[in-house]
């Protein structure tokens, strides 16, 4: 791989990396939503962008609101979509529908081990995700091992929107190095192929 090759590959890194920042950036409002870390690695293809999950807590709102609810732990909440399939969600807030099942802002059921969690205006949701009503368990929020639930709040955003702009900016200097590097060594090239034909001739 040439100089140039190699500088093609990392304008396409600092893209890559650029794109993950500005994805964490617009979701920095958004509950439950873990941030993209993005990670250059030098390969015999040149720069690679790949990322992973931060998988670290975000920060939690209390609202009060019984149906809020936040994961904490590893994980998600199950909920169901209207086609069926199941996804799996770490945003808590959900209302009672028409039919008192628990659902969010998006229509997905909340799931529980039997099926979607019904639960009456009076129902009360403990740390194990159990629904009781008047002290009687009534239904069973379905969660990984060693998840708990926090009633009454909110998991928010774990983007730290300040050190995203960092990275935004980081990438960009990047990108644009990157950028001027090829166009010095393509125009040098191309110096030394004129070189070579004015000796040729």
């Amino acid at each position: 791989m040439d100089g140039i090759e190699l500088m093609a590959t990392a304008m396409h890194a600092a893209q890559g990396r650029l794109d993950i920042s500005a994805a964490n950036l617009a979701n920095v409002s958004s509950d439950g939503f873990h941030r993209r870390v993005a990670r250059a690695a030098l390969t015999p293809q040149g720069l690679v962008t790949s990322s992973r999950i931060d998988a670290a807590q975000g920060p939690l709102e209390h609202t009060g609101r019984t149906f809020d609810l936040a994961i904490v732990g590893a994980g998600g909440f199950f909920a169901r979509e209207r086609s069926g399939r199941i996804s799996e969600t770490r945003s808590g807030s959900f209302e009672r529908n028409a039919r008192g099942e628990l659902a969010d802002d998006r229509g997905r059921l909340l799931m529980g081990a039997h099926g979607p969690i019904r639960a009456s205006s009076d129902a009360a949701i403990d740390a194990r995700g159990i629904v009781r009503e008047a002290g009687r368990e009534t239904g069973r929020i379905a969660l990984r091992p060693g998840t708990t639930v926090q009633s009454g709040f909110i998991e928010t955003s774990n983007v730290d929107a300040v050190g995203e702009m960092v990275d935004v900016l980081a990438a960009q200097r990047a990108f644009e190095t990157a950028q001027k590097t090829l166009s010095a060594l393509d125009e040098e090239r191309e110096k030394d192929a004129n070189d070579v034909v004015r000796v040729k001739s």
